[in-house]
């Protein structure tokens, strides 16, 4: 481990060095790609140095109690250490961790498409409140969302809604989303009381750039049209919105958020490019997850992830098996404690991935 971490924090160095040399800043992309990489080093190196330091009060501690004749001197060397030595346990754990390959779409920004599925009305009313759920996250984490394209419910509630998140690491927390969302309540469409279960889908799309996915433009046919949101008499009134429809795969993107055509353009070109890094991205999760044992981070959206219990206020991630009573709390975006206990279960799968290759 060290020998890996002393090569990290040497890699750190050259790039210090280069990102302030003349031809790193004047080049926009490799600038960007030099940053991104010493961001990512920092944290290691500072924990590196962390540990380094600590090792030496250790040495320096044993030493004081292997020589030092003064017995007050060394009782409080003993005392010391008893300190120390959990403390660099700790930090060991926290520098395997830290060492574990990183997905490198972890710090991409995502597409995240929500879909009411079974259930009618109802489902178009939960995936209204899943949606809100990612908005009041997304705002506590400091992400900035927005809007892509929607269709509203016909009792509210949207049959489709997707929008653009972006922000520091919004795929690595934001992937375990992906799935299917089930919900079991008393709708508001209901008048017998009877609980019902709907279901409603997520697909978290890590955010491909020009260098991921190479989109010949003939391959793609563009259609304007009036939007139907509202916005106003101009967005009304104006052909704004634009289709992209991917001719080779048949996929087909739309926006009408923006008042220009030429932004719902680039939203949309921004989505479809998305959308097929997508495709080639869960080829490569699937044949991941036929070699695991669980099916933690696999993005799969066919599979049934989590369930919202209305009567007992109760939420249950099934990968993880790990049930909350409090669902208020859970609705009004606090998701935290759920990603984490999946990043860490991710982790693991990783870690034995790794002793066993």
């Amino acid at each position: 481990m060290l020998d890996q971490l002393e090569a990290i924090r040497e890699r750190f160095d050259e790039v210090a060095q280069q990102i302030v040399q003349p031809e790193a800043v004047s080049d926009q992309k490799r600038f960007m790609k030099l940053s991104k990489e010493y961001k990512d080093l920092e944290k290691i190196v500072t924990e590196y140095r962390a540990y380094t330091q600590l090792l030496e009060e250790i040495d320096n501690a044993r030493q004081i109690i292997a020589t030092e004749k003064d017995e007050d001197f060394r009782e409080l060397a003993k005392a010391e250490l008893d300190e120390l030595l959990p403390r660099r346990e700790q930090m060991e754990e926290t520098l395997k961790e830290m060492l574990i390959p990183k997905d490198p779409n972890d710090s991409k920004n995502v597409i995240l498409e929500i879909r009411g599925g079974t259930g009618g009305d109802e489902a178009a009313i939960f995936a209204g409140d899943l949606f809100r759920m990612y908005q009041r996250f997304c705002e506590k984490m400091g992400w900035r969302m927005s809007l892509v394209d929607y269709t509203e419910g016909t009792s509210g509630g949207y049959k489709e809604i997707i929008v653009e998140v972006e922000g520091e690491d919004v795929y690595g927390k934001l992937k375990f989303e992906s799935g299917v969302h089930r919900v079991q309540r008393v709708p508001a469409t209901e008048t017998q009381g009877r609980i019902h279960t709907s279901a409603a889908s997520v697909a978290v799309l890590p955010e491909a750039e020009e260098v991921d996915v190479e989109l010949n433009m003939n391959d793609i046919r563009k259609d304007t049209f009036c939007s139907s949101g509202a916005g106003g008499q101009s967005v009304n009134t104006t052909y704004s919105a634009v289709r992209l429809t991917h001719i080779p795969t048949g996929l087909v993107v739309q926006c009408q958020d923006e008042r220009s055509q030429l932004k719902n353009f680039d939203k949309a070109l921004t989505v479809l490019r998305s959308r097929l890094y997508e495709i080639e991205l869960q080829k490569h999760n699937e044949a991941i997850a036929s070699q695991r044992k669980t099916m933690v981070g696999s993005g799969d959206r066919s599979d049934k992830i989590r369930t919202y219990n209305y009567p007992q206020s109760r939420v249950t991630d099934h990968r993880i098996g790990m049930t909350v009573h409090n669902l208020s709390a859970v609705m009004d975006g606090d998701i935290g404690e759920f990603i984490e206990q999946l990043r860490i279960a991710e982790n693991a799968e990783r870690l034995k991935e790794g002793a066993a290759a």
